[in-house]
């Protein structure tokens, strides 16, 4: 009798196609392909699709195998990582639950709630410890796919059903579901993981912080224990070693040290307070962005930070966004909702005076005062807060001027982020709506495919190198995503730009064409500097606090030698102040060079020293922060020197 064997096609990387026997998984294909592919072999990418070597092919398909250096399988090394911390946590904990315990682009985390017992920093090593007896044994990996009620049968029996039991009920019926199992360790996952625990050969468990289950405020306040993992001890110890260089420029650190912000439990999560030097850094900041936008421009308006619900069910943002609102009010009849967003509000002003296609563009601006109720466990520092200050912007415009427009608002973001010296640290993300869960947009197909067109034409011919990604569109719109990275690693949002074919026709905006014809006009949402207080925390890390001369909120600090001088430096104050030069005196009785050693701390630009003989001579002696003594000059000589350096924002 012959046996026919089932053969399928699978497409690889480099566009070849092979031949493989029906049902082979993803590791038996990379070792038809090659022994030292799969010795290296993490998983596998099937049209599309991240999933598990163990996974088989049963069609024509392309394939992707996952190794070491790709990022996605890193992100299953990680992941792995993440179920022997829990794994140890079970052994040294049993009555501990389990939540979520996803790896991110730099590391990996568990939630876990531990019930009444307080877990603290030295707990982290007991854990590490039996993380390192589970590698030891080099558990096998498995992977199993259930029904509903057989996956509910297992948690139950290993005592994990007070948060994974929820999650199961938020699966769909129809959906496959996964257990995977190491040793005695069996967990609620999707994976895919690696083969062997023993594949994990160096890790540390790095931060303690709380987080809510699923970021829900309502739900209880759980214990999230954070973890690196590499392949390689030295690799560790350099991300350590970054790690602790990173500290040193944290701008939560860096912020209160040098008296920027600070947070009070009592105001609340995610609204700091700025004390004078912080403000003034945002003043400068805010009154640059505003003169330039004028020279570009730009009209100012100014609207209310409360408005009735009724403004945002116009635009959707009440359906698609309400939970990100801080709503006032019991009922539907008398909700009112703290501004989120500025768009609606200049939709009204541009409809409050009939237009024609000669008035456009008219190009918004604003700096707006705005509120999220984003999730406590998204919240750090003032990267994410709850109260925030935005260049806000909307061009209004007719389909011809969209290339136009788009390329001012970027030419005008770049030139900003030029001199804030950020540009070479930014990346560009295309951001595009994904068909497969259209509850979160607007449902209109023929919209998004022309704006999603029309959009990759203006990025392709400005030559912008961006990478694409589904499911990040504003729920109106594509958008440009300005991505930059904070010390740590971790990628923001720091500025969009958005197209909107769709908000003109919900709030019936309307021009008068050359053709007597009424119109939509479309709408370019952008912002310029995006967040300030994003932007100044970014700005915090890349100079440790050293800021430029121009954005230093203290620029001078001018010393007296001796009592004798006190008087000679507070009125150099006076003029360096007459000039627009922030400055300050220091006439304490204490040695010049503790003086000097706490202005250097305080990160403060130039120092003049005012002694006897300066004074004799009519000249200060000048210390600049980075270079230090730079000699005697004239008060009129570094006046024009600090001056020019302001003036023309020398970084």
């Amino acid at each position: 009798m012959v046996v026919t064997m089932h053969k399928i096609n699978v497409e690889l990387k480099d566009n070849s196609i092979i031949q493989v026997k029906k049902d082979s998984t993803i590791l038996e294909v990379a070792q038809t392909i090659s022994a030292g592919l799969a010795k290296v072999a993490y998983a596998g990418i099937v049209d599309g699709i991240l999933v598990d070597l163990r996974t088989s092919l049963d069609k024509d398909c392309k394939l992707e195998i996952v190794t070491n250096k790709d990022k996605e399988g890193m992100l299953v090394f990680r992941h792995t990582a993440t179920h022997i911390m829990a794994q140890a946590v079970l052994r040294l904990y049993p009555f501990a639950q389990l939540a979520t315990g996803p790896a991110t682009e730099n590391g990996y985390f568990y939630d876990i709630d531990f019930g009444d017992f307080k877990i603290t920093q030295d707990d982290l090593v007991k854990i590490e410890s039996e993380m390192h007896k589970i590698i030891k044994s080099d558990f096998e990996i498995s992977v199993e796919t259930v029904t509903k009620a057989q996956a509910k049968a297992k948690l139950q029996n290993i005592g994990q059903t007070k948060y994974k039991l929820l999650l199961l009920n938020d699966i769909p019926d129809n959906k496959s579901i996964t257990l995977f199992t190491q040793g005695e360790f069996v967990d609620l996952c999707s994976g895919p993981h690696l083969s062997h625990t023993g594949q994990i050969k160096a890790f540390k468990l790095t931060q303690l912080t709380g987080a809510y289950f699923k970021g829900n405020q309502s739900q209880k306040m759980l214990t999230r224990i954070y973890g690196v993992a590499f392949e390689k001890n030295s690799q560790l110890q350099e991300h350590l070693t970054k790690l602790e260089e990173a500290k040193k420029r944290d701008h939560i650190k860096l912020g209160r040290e040098l008296g920027l912000f600070t947070t009070v439990d009592c105001v609340g999560q995610g609204l700091p307070l700025f004390g004078p030097k912080g403000a003034k850094i945002l003043q400068t900041l805010i009154r640059w962005v505003e003169d330039e936008e004028t020279k570009r421009d730009y009209v100012l308006t100014r609207t209310p930070i409360i408005a009735k619900n009724d403004l945002y069910k116009i635009s959707g943002h009440w359906d698609k966004y309400r939970d990100g609102m801080f709503v006032i009010g019991d009922n539907d009849s008398n909700y009112m909702a703290i501004r989120p967003m500025t768009c609606p509000f200049q939709y009204f002003i541009y409809k409050s005076t009939p237009h024609s296609y000669r008035d456009l563009p008219i190009r918004y601006a604003e700096t707006s005062t705005l509120m999220r109720n984003e999730d406590s466990g998204e919240m750090h520092g003032l990267i994410r807060i709850r109260q925030f200050t935005l260049s806000d912007g909307h061009i209004v415009c007719t389909s011809d001027q969209i290339e136009e427009e788009f390329k001012k608002a970027l030419d005008l973001v770049n030139y900003l982020l030029d001199t804030l010296g950020l540009r070479n640290d930014i990346t560009y993300r295309f951001s595009k709506h994904d068909p497969a869960n259209m509850s979160k947009y607007i449902d209109n197909p023929s919209m998004w495919g022309n704006a999603e067109n029309s959009l990759k034409t203006i990025l392709d011919l400005l030559k912008i190198d961006y990478v694409e990604s589904i499911g990040d569109a504003a729920f109106y719109g594509p958008k440009l995503d300005i991505q930059i990275k904070n010390v740590y690693g971790k990628e923001d949002t720091i500025i969009t730009i958005q197209l909107d074919f769709a908000l003109a026709d919900r709030y019936n905006m309307e021009y008068t064409d050359a053709d007597g014809a009424k119109k939509r006009p479309v709408i370019i949402h952008r912002s310029s500097i995006g967040c300030y207080e994003r932007t100044l925390a970014l700005l915090i890390e890349k100079y440790a606090g050293a800021f430029p001369t121009w954005l230093a909120p203290i620029q001078v600090v001018v010393m007296s030698l001796t009592d004798r001088t006190a008087l000679d430096t507070d009125n150099i104050v006076k003029q360096l102040k007459s000039k627009g030069i922030s400055a300050i005196q220091d006439n304490r009785s204490e040695k010049i060079g503790y003086k000097i050693r706490e202005a250097q701390l305080q990160k403060i630009p130039y120092m003049l020293i005012v002694g006897d003989k300066e004074k004799t001579e009519n000249v200060v002696a000048v210390r600049d922060r980075k270079n230090g003594d730079l000699g005697t000059m004239s008060l009129y000589e570094f006046e024009n020197k600090i001056l020019v350096e302001i003036e023309n924002k020398i970084l």
